[in-house]
């Protein structure tokens, strides 16, 4: 049967490259008169961390590339993240004495991701990790640091490191851009005004008014910002640097970069063989040809909202994701044409999220910090708070027992309200009254108010409070082990004894904010093999077709390795891609 399909997605290919070469020969005559160049020895479709990757790793091979770009500015969900890069064994650590090893690496990744990853796509990503980062920072103003003391998302498995292993790029002048700097696209969260600020640094921001760290953090980011002022820069830091930093590289290299161009379909040649793209560019269609390949790295289906209820669990929905609006699964509809096989359709970079009337909020310090718990529709704890937030969205998934309605609430009190940062609201000051307003926030002075005011049982809710704070007394939480990997501190307050995750709640009033699925994007797509090459259901290569990033499924399985376990796979099978193609290229 699957010999049978692969025949009649040749000819259905074959029969379209006929029917489109006409009309599309004379639109491309009109861009050729026009000065627009249309045929390249490589295409990379999107302008995120994938796709700027494999672009930069082909110019420097001495390849011709073109990266085209949705939306009308480049650096997609990476511009808008932490910028945090998970990549073991890199240089950067290595040089700051991290004790790290090929084994170790390969431990932890063979245990966090399991059967879900073939030994041959984890060894690739560790194999090729190094040598990507390497390349950037050769050929960009790039420069990173250690994020020391991030640990690992499971430091206690054999090969974790409690320390961590994730870089992230140093502040970077945005002016190098020159104009190009306004097609920069937005952070997720702005940082607050006069202080520029590492995403290592940001959990001391959310404890400056309980500890020296935490003041003395702020007052740096205050520093450098003035410094940077003075010298008349314009400092960029997290994903904003890592995509001022890559699209410097390529302007540098001379790879254009073209906004306002969607992806209508991939090309293929009579033998099956990908050899172009039609796009749609400012409105006008055009038919691109790639004498080599063609890399999808356009993002994951975040906000298409038809293909999540097709392929992922209920309730969810495209308001409660974080991703960048263009995200709408373009490069994987494309190769479902294509006859691509998939994986992980079910997943995503989940984390519990707050649905803020102005956005989604993805909850990172909230509900880990000492004196806050997550409880369900029934008023009980239902996991550690502190674990990683794929798995908590995961539990939340698990526990839920109605596929219309997610019950979830952060619950907390007034002593957790005076000492922490609650997104951009200082410690003190109220919460804002369009989240009551919008029923996303509740207060109350006592929890049989808050329960009642939340539709939770009083009775349960109470029961639950009671039993986390005898935890909180003896430091041991004896349900869901909050605080026994080294992961669950790394937000909390260190001065909170004999357990930084766990405080009592007892001071009125008490509060309680929603909490739903949310995520960084969705991480399932085309199944591809350790070259990034993207495969069929029977295993077979779609020839001259490849995908990185999150357009394909993720060397990290259902699991999360460790911060930056988005960014750095994506960069790195860009990065496989392109030299896969370039050494077959030279071959010929």
């Amino acid at each position: 049967m699957s010999q049978k399909r692969n025949r009649r997605q040749l000819l259905k290919n074959t029969v379209a490259a006929i029917f489109t070469a006409g009309s599309l020969t004379k639109l491309n005559s009109k861009a050729m008169a026009q000065g627009t160049d249309t045929e390249f020895d490589i295409l990379v479709v999107g302008s995120g961390a994938a796709g700027m990757t494999a672009a930069l790793t082909a110019a420097k091979r001495g390849l011709r590339v073109l990266v085209v770009e949705k939306a009308a500015k480049f650096g997609g969900s990476f511009a808008r993240s932490g910028g945090g890069i998970w990549i073991r064994n890199n240089s950067v650590i290595l040089a700051a004495g991290v004790p790290d090893s090929p084994s170790k690496a390969a431990s932890y990744l063979a245990k966090v991701v399991g059967k879900d990853v073939t030994p041959e796509r984890q060894h690739a990503f560790l194999a090729n990790g190094p040598a990507m980062l390497d390349l950037v920072i050769r050929n960009t103003p790039l420069r990173f640091q250690f994020m020391e003391g991030y640990s690992d998302y499971y430091p206690e498995f054999l090969g974790g490191l409690p320390n961590g292993a994730s870089v992230e790029a140093q502040a970077i002048n945005g002016k190098i851009l020159g104009n190009e700097l306004k097609n920069l696209n937005d952070p997720y969260i702005r940082i607050p005004p006069g202080i520029i600020l590492y995403s290592n640094e940001y959990k001391w921001l959310t404890l400056a008014a309980v500890t020296v760290k935490g003041a003395a953090t702020v007052a740096k980011a205050a520093a450098r910002y003035a410094k940077g002022l003075l010298k008349g820069e314009k400092l960029y830091t997290m994903g904003q640097a890592l995509a001022v930093g890559m699209r410097k590289g390529l302007l540098d290299a001379e790879v254009p970069v073209w906004l306002n161009t969607s992806l209508s379909d991939l090309q293929f040649d009579s033998s099956g063989r990908a050899v172009g793209i039609l796009v749609k560019k400012n409105g006008q269609d055009l038919q691109l040809k790639a004498k080599h390949g063609v890399i999808i790295a356009t993002g994951g289906f975040e906000h298409n909202l038809e293909m999540r209820k097709q392929y992922q669990a209920q309730p969810i929905g495209i308001d409660w994701t974080v991703g960048t609006k263009s995200n709408t699964g373009d490069g994987i509809q494309a190769g479902i044409r294509a006859g691509a096989d998939l994986a992980l359709m079910d997943d995503a970079w989940w984390g519990p999220s707050i649905p803020l009337p102005d956005q989604t909020y993805f909850c990172l310090p909230e509900r880990t910090l000492a004196g806050s718990i997550l409880v369900n529709g029934h008023g009980k704890r239902f996991t550690n708070e502190g674990a990683p937030y794929t798995d908590v969205v995961h539990a939340m998934y698990k526990d839920n027992d109605n596929p219309d309605v997610m019950s979830v609430w952060l619950i907390t009190d007034q002593h957790y309200r005076n000492s922490y940062l609650f997104k951009d609201i200082p410690p003190t000051l109220p919460l804002p009254d369009d989240w009551y307003n919008a029923g996303v926030a509740h207060r109350a002075w006592t929890i049989e108010g808050l329960a009642e005011s939340i539709n939770v049982p009083g009775d349960a809710l109470k029961e639950t409070i009671s039993r986390f704070n005898s935890f909180a007394e003896t430091g041991e939480d004896l349900d869901f082990g909050r605080g026994n990997s080294a992961y669950d501190h790394y937000y909390t307050n260190p001065n909170v004894v004999p357990n930084s995750c766990l405080a009592r709640l007892s001071l009125p009033p008490y509060y309680a904010l929603k909490v739903v699925p949310g995520d960084l994007g969705t991480k399932g797509g085309l199944r591809t093999d350790a070259n990034a090459r993207v495969l069929r259901a029977n295993g077979t290569v779609i020839e001259g077709l490849y995908a990185a990033g999150n357009a394909s499924a993720s060397v990290m399985g259902h699991s999360y390795a460790g911060n930056g376990a988005t960014i750095g796979p994506a960069m790195t099978f860009g990065f496989i891609a392109a030299n896969h193609i370039a050494d077959n290229q030279l071959k010929d």
